[in-house]
């Protein structure tokens, strides 16, 4: 087992490539509430045009970490930067480059699909004429637009991940953060969103996903971070942590965080 305390930075050979400047950087990220620290000193750097998998158990800090990297929740102290802006300083500009995906989607669900997009394209600002046009594509992609007048209300879970990841799409942002986007989704609503982002980040989009799928984040994901009781424990390119660890993400990631417990110790009567 790793001790937290100890963080591992996966570091690729020397290159004569110029490495892509920094999309989000992380400098002693806390978030306390009362006696309880959830996220402890973060310190983290994402690379413009990565696909990062942020990942850790449950209660390991990863929705508050998101939280306050958008905006949502203040931080108890550190430094937020957003493609070179500081959030604390610069709050609105930030928000006009990211796009968010909530843990908790938090929509206005007496509207349909195409008044909900048209309201937030309205809110960054776009023209009308770009709103319609973006809106119409959105439904198009997300399979939305078989019924025009349904409310947000009437749709299933896996249409209201697609509505809300349509929102975070529309005024086109430079950094996606995406805090459970397959939980509860069918697998055709999954590959829907798996493409959609394949394509995000093949246009230079940076992208912070949080998932307990790690099949997908294997698929998805260029670099991985991995946090554990709000510590973060090590972070690099995904495919050297796997060359280097010799294992598979799953493997790896239920040693690095505490092991996996003999069934019999959780059952007395299965052997």
């Amino acid at each position: 087992m790793v001790n937290p305390s100890e963080v591992a930075q996966f570091t690729s050979p020397a290159s004569s490539v110029t490495p892509a400047p920094i999309a989000l950087r992380l400098r002693h990220l806390t978030r306390r509430f009362g006696d309880f620290v959830a996220v402890n000193n973060l310190n983290l750097e994402v690379r413009r045009g990565s696909f990062l998998g942020f990942l850790g158990p449950n209660g390991a800090g990863k929705s508050t970490t998101i939280k306050m990297v958008t905006g949502l929740l203040a931080p108890s102290q550190g430094q937020i930067e957003i493609l070179d802006r500081d959030l604390e300083a610069e709050p609105i500009a930030v928000k006009r480059l990211i796009g968010v995906v909530p843990e908790d989607l938090n929509l206005f669900d007496r509207l349909t699909g195409a008044e909900y997009l048209t309201f937030v394209g309205r809110m960054h600002e776009l023209e009308r004429h770009v709103i319609a046009e973006r809106t119409a594509e959105l439904l198009h992609v997300m399979e939305l637009e078989e019924k025009p007048k349904a409310l947000i209300i009437e749709y299933s879970h896996g249409m209201r991940k697609k509505i809300s990841l349509a929102a975070a799409l529309i005024h086109n942002p430079q950094v996606l953060f995406l805090d459970e986007p397959f939980e509860g989704v069918d697998a055709v609503a999954a590959r829907v969103i798996k493409n959609l982002l394949e394509r995000m980040r093949e246009r230079g989009v940076t992208i912070f996903l949080t998932s307990h799928i790690l099949e997908i984040v294997e698929r998805l994901c260029t670099d991985i971070a991995i946090i554990n009781h709000g510590r973060l424990i090590v972070s690099g390119p995904l495919d050297e942590l796997r060359a280097q660890a010799g294992t598979n993400l799953e493997d790896y990631f239920v040693n690095l965080v505490g092991g996996e417990r003999p069934l019999a110790d959780t059952l007395s009567w299965i052997g």
